[in-house]
């Protein structure tokens, strides 16, 4: 099946003068005080685009703070009216895109625990159908691209053209510093997909601690995200709902203006210095496959001795060994722990997928 959307620009829909794409805005409309002033701080701070508030917040377990509903969208209207700015809510169903709508609500984004459900997604782009309004669609809180391109296609094919993805972070069984795991490689993999398609970066629900967001967000305008949606707060330690994360409006400008956009072009000598770094990464790729697939012949060797001495194909020392000796060659060589060691990984489970297969032939 061909990857394909009939979608319509960035630039068509939103005036950026060229630049990212920031939508800002606190995590929940807490009051009307508290919405208003955080919006008029985030429009004086002058990076912002779009401003951004939860109205609907849906919530691990029951009992906490789920947003104000539609008591909350009047203050939206007001916010608009006082900055001038498009503002932009979270719809989990057809009753919210209604409400929003009503409201006059400019976009509508879809959140992960949304994204995750196809029936959820289909009776979204059956509401939408008809309607002229953005639509970004954020990743499935579980890593499956399929799950996210899914969701990208319904609203598409529901008549949808205004459409973008948010990339906010997967959640990940094993602990690490963010809050969610960013897994770049799913994005880049959507973004080269469907080139046309704008990809927002989430750092805030990427970091769950405002310590982290420099850097998400940096890494994400490097690799050329369209733009960047990062939570704001006028108060943030007492916000009511994921207060570790927001910044205050003064503290997203400075961070904002700290930030480094990356040129999209290159002149003719940025180029053709480029394209020569590029092919000598190409020899090297192709020697690193030469080296796996003779790695691999070995392997078979391995295996087809293993097979004739009755050995079992798995050794749990022998992967603890790869593992740790591979981490400190890697370390000696300045090289990224988690790249080392999610790489033999990999690698070992080939092998003994290779090993398995090997030992289960019948010799003739």
């Amino acid at each position: 099946m061909n990857a394909s959307l009939d979608i319509l620009p960035l630039s068509s829909w939103i005036n950026t003068e060229g630049k990212p794409l920031v939508i800002a805005g606190p995590c929940s409309a807490e009051t009307e005080e508290q919405m208003l002033e955080t919006a008029i701080q985030i429009k004086e701070e002058g990076f912002a685009h779009v401003i951004r508030a939860g109205i609907w917040k849906p919530r691990t377990r029951p009992g906490s703070f789920e947003g104000m509903g539609e008591a909350a969208l009047p203050w939206l209207q007001e916010v608009k009216k006082q900055t001038g700015m498009p503002v932009a809510v979270e719809v989990a169903n057809p009753q919210h895109i209604e409400l929003a709508l009503k409201y006059g609500v400019d976009i509508l984004w879809i959140g992960a625990r949304t994204t995750v459900n196809p029936f959820n997604v289909q009776e979204l782009a059956d509401a939408l159908k008809g309607i002229d309004v953005p639509v970004l669609v954020k990743n499935p809180v579980n890593p499956d691209l399929q799950l996210w391109i899914g969701a990208l296609e319904r609203l598409n094919q529901a008549g949808v053209r205004k459409l973008g993805a948010i990339h906010r972070g997967f959640s990940n069984a094993q602990e690490t510093k963010f809050r969610n795991s960013p897994m770049w490689n799913i994005a880049i993999e959507l973004k080269t997909l469907f080139p046309e398609l704008p990809v927002i970066g989430d750092p805030s629900h990427m970091a769950g601690k405002r310590a982290y967001l420099y850097e998400l967000a940096q890494r994400a305008l490097d690799l050329h995200y369209d733009g960047l949606i990062i939570e704001s707060h006028r108060e943030p330690d007492k916000a009511w709902s994921d207060a570790a994360q927001q910044l205050t409006p003064a503290a997203l400008g400075q961070m904002l203006h700290d930030l480094h956009v990356r040129k999209e072009s290159y002149g003719s000598d940025y180029q053709s210095q480029l394209e020569i770094i590029r092919s000598k990464i190409d020899n090297l790729d192709r020697e690193m496959l030469e080296t796996l697939a003779n790695r691999m012949a070995l392997v078979e060797k391995l295996a087809e001795y293993k097979r004739d001495n009755n050995v079992a194909a798995y050794q749990v020392d022998r992967f603890r060994e790869v593992l740790e000796t591979r981490a400190g060659w890697g370390k000696s060589m300045n090289l990224y722990p988690n790249l080392v060691d999610e790489l033999f990984k990999l690698v070992h489970m080939e092998s003994i997928r290779k090993q398995t297969e090997v030992m289960n032939q019948v010799n003739v």
